[in-house]
């Protein structure tokens, strides 16, 4: 297992312009896998007994010019492409993607916003306030063992303030959009994709994606895969193509 990880983070060397940049991506990604809890850069600090001297440098990583997020989710990509049996059904490999909201108890956090909860447990407040996150994986292994992959998972919604300021990349979409942004980018490294989504997805912001170059429509009930008895697949059914993408939801 060490040596699996020791060479997948070394494939994300060429990402860094700088070699001390690497390494606290190489320190930062340990620290997150073995961290006993959720504080932070202290809890890396704490459970990589790193010298408290640390803390300014690794909060400084997160800030570096030597590194971007967009060059490390596409390596990412690769990496996943070229290490995993990914499952295919025909000749489409099966991204999954979901929305999930996050209760948040300060108000003055970063991307926390009034949020409502669309559930049917009468026992959870209509709204809360916290993140909404949106999150994309694909299927490896077989129907009869199957694991998702994570892909990558980021904000979708709160960061309106953040268009105001000097150099910010956010962008205006939707939730909904930003999840079919999400799978497209993730198509064009793995190929021709079926996305899996809830049907709140189903929306008309999603359906006027079709003026997007490269996505088209069609009718929800298409030729589907062999049936495995017992498993299933939920959701919402996107075929995605690269270079042209397809959505269809079933009916």
């Amino acid at each position: 297992m060490l040596n699996f990880i020791d060479k997948v983070l070394c494939q994300f060397e060429s990402c860094f312009s700088r070699k001390a940049s690497f390494r606290w991506f190489v320190t930062i990604t340990i620290g997150f896998m073995l961290r006993s809890d959720k504080l932070g850069v202290t809890s890396v600090i704490r459970d990589l007994a790193l010298s408290p001297d640390c803390y300014l440098s690794m909060i400084h990583f997160f800030r570096a010019s030597s590194w971007s997020l967009d060059a490390i989710r596409r390596r990412w990509f690769c990496v996943v492409d070229g290490s995993f049996p990914l499952y295919k059904e025909g000749n489409f490999h099966i991204l999954v993607g979901d929305g999930v909201k996050q209760s948040k108890e300060g108000r003055r956090m970063p991307g926390v916003k009034k949020l409502f909860q669309e559930s049917e447990n009468s026992a959870k407040p209509d709204y809360i306030h916290g993140h909404m996150f949106g999150g994309l994986g694909i299927l490896a292994g077989n129907p009869g063992n199957w694991a998702c992959i994570p892909l990558s998972i980021r904000l979708h919604d709160g960061l309106q303030a953040a268009h105001s300021w000097k150099g910010a990349s956010v962008s205006h979409a939707s939730h909904v959009l930003k999840m079919i942004g999400d799978a497209y980018r993730a198509a064009q490294t793995f190929g021709d994709c079926i996305l899996l989504l809830d049907r709140y997805f189903l929306t008309v912001p999603a359906l006027g994606a079709e003026a997007v170059p490269g996505i088209t429509f069609c009718s929800g009930r298409n030729k589907r895969g062999p049936e495995h008895p017992g498993r299933h697949l939920p959701g919402a059914e996107t075929a995605f193509h690269h270079p042209s993408v397809q959505l269809s939801f079933p009916n």
